[in-house]
C-alpha cells in the first residue's frame, strides 16, 4: 500500500510539472509578440483574410479558452503548425527526435562507463588512474561546446581519427537511429561508421555528467566500505576487487541511480549546443533554424518535448529506486 501511494504521488507530480510547463509556454507565447496570422497567411493579406484566420486559429477567444485548447493540443499531440516549414510541428519533431535520442543514449552509456571507472579507480588506485581522474575533472570544468571544439581540433584536424560532422551509417531506416538501423540491416561496417560519427559529440556531452555520477558513486562506495559486512568479507581474505564486485557496488547504487537520472535529464538540454557544433541533424538543428524566424510553435514544441522527457526520466528513476529499496516509498 505505501508503494502504491508513493507511485500515485509521483505520477501526480509528473502531471503537475507538465501542466506548469504548458502554462509557462502558453504565457511566453502570449507575451512574445509573435503574430501567428502574419506568419500563416503573410503580412500583406486583406483585412477579411486576417479576420478569417484569427477566427480559425481561435485568437479572438478568451485567454482561458485558448489555454485549454493549447493543453488539449499537447495531450493529443497537436503542437500546431510550424511557421517556417508549414508542416505540423509533431511531424517535424518526429523526424528530428531519433537523432537526438541516439546521441543522448550513446552519451549516457559513455557517461556511465566513465563515471564507474572514476569511482572504482579512486578505490583501487590503478596505475595512471590519477591521470584519468585529472583529465575527467579538467574536461568537466569546460563548457560542453568547448569540449566539442577541442575534440574536433585534436581527433579530426590533428590526428584524423574521427569524422567532424554528420551521422554516417544507414539512413532512412525504421528507427531513425543510424547505429541501430545499420545493425538491423546487417551492415556492421555502416554501424561502425555511425559509431565513429557519434563518438566525438557523445564524449563531449558525457564528460560533465560522468564526473557528477562518479563522485556520487565514489562517496557511496566509501561509505559502504566502512560497513561491518564489508570488513568481514575483507577479513575472510577476499581481494579489493572481489569485495567491490560482490559486496560494495550493489549496495552503493541508490544515490548513483538518482544522480544518473538527473544527469540524463540535463543531457537533453546540453545536446542542443553539441548538435550545433557537430552539425548533428537532431532537434538542436531544428531549434536553431526556428529561433531566428521566431517560429514559436516549433520552439514551444521542442521545449515541451525535451522538458517532458526530463520530467519523465526523473519520475521513472524515482519509481525504480523505490522498487529496489522499499524504504524510500515508506518514507
Amino acid at each position: 500500500m505505501p508503494h502504491l501511494r508513493f507511485l500515485a504521488v509521483r505520477l501526480a507530480s509528473l502531471l503537475g510539472l507538465l501542466l506548469v510547463l504548458s502554462f509557462v509556454l502558453f504565457f511566453l507565447q502570449e507575451v512574445s509578440g509573435a503574430d501567428p496570422v502574419a506568419a500563416t497567411i503573410g503580412g500583406n493579406a486583406s483585412p477579411e483574410a486576417v479576420a478569417a484566420a484569427r477566427e480559425r486559429l481561435g485568437l479572438d477567444d478568451p485567454a482561458p479558452e485558448r489555454y485549454l485548447s493549447f493543453v488539449g493540443g499537447l495531450v493529443t499531440g497537436d503542437l500546431g503548425t510550424s511557421f517556417r516549414t508549414r508542416r505540423p510541428v509533431m511531424d517535424d519533431i518526429s523526424a528530428y527526435l531519433p537523432a537526438t535520442l541516439e546521441l543522448v543514449l550513446v552519451a549516457f552509456a559513455a557517461a556511465l562507463v566513465l563515471g564507474m571507472l572514476f569511482a572504482v579507480s579512486s578505490m583501487l588506485r590503478w596505475r595512471l588512474s590519477g591521470l584519468f581522474r585529472g583529465l575527467l575533472f579538467l574536461g568537466s570544468t569546460a563548457p560542453t561546446f568547448m569540449l566539442g571544439i577541442v575534440g574536433l581540433i585534436v581527433f579530426y584536424k590533428l590526428l584524423g581519427w574521427l569524422p567532424a560532422s554528420g551521422r554516417g551509417g544507414v539512413t532512412g531506416g525504421p528507427t531513425g537511429m543510424t547505429i541501430l538501423d545499420s545493425l538491423l540491416a546487417g551492415d556492421v561496417g555502416a554501424a561502425g561508421d555511425a559509431l565513429a560519427h557519434v563518438a566525438l559529440p557523445a564524449l563531449a556531452l558525457a564528460v560533465g555528467p560522468a564526473l557528477a555520477m562518479g563522485r556520487v558513486l565514489r562517496s557511496s562506495l566509501t561509505e559502504t566500505l566502512r560497513s561491518d559486512h564489508v570488513r568481514t568479507a575483507t577479513a575472510k581474505g577476499l581481494t579489493e576487487f572481489q569485495v567491490l564486485r560482490r559486496h560494495v557496488l550493489r549496495n552503493s547504487l541508490d544515490a548513483a541511480l538518482s544522480m544518473s537520472a538527473l544527469q540524463l535529464g540535463f543531457m537533453f538540454g546540453g545536446v542542443l549546443l553539441i548538435e550545433g557544433v557537430f552539425t548533428w541533424g537532431g532537434l538542436g538543428s531544428y531549434l536553431s533554424a526556428s529561433l531566428p524566424v521566431a517560429d514559436f510553435p516549433a520552439i514551444a514544441g521542442v521545449t515541451f518535448v525535451l522538458g517532458g522527457l526530463y520530467v519523465v526520466v526523473n519520475t521513472v528513476a524515482d519509481v525504480l529506486q523505490s522498487v529496489a529499496d522499499p524504504r524510500i516509498s515508506v518514507s
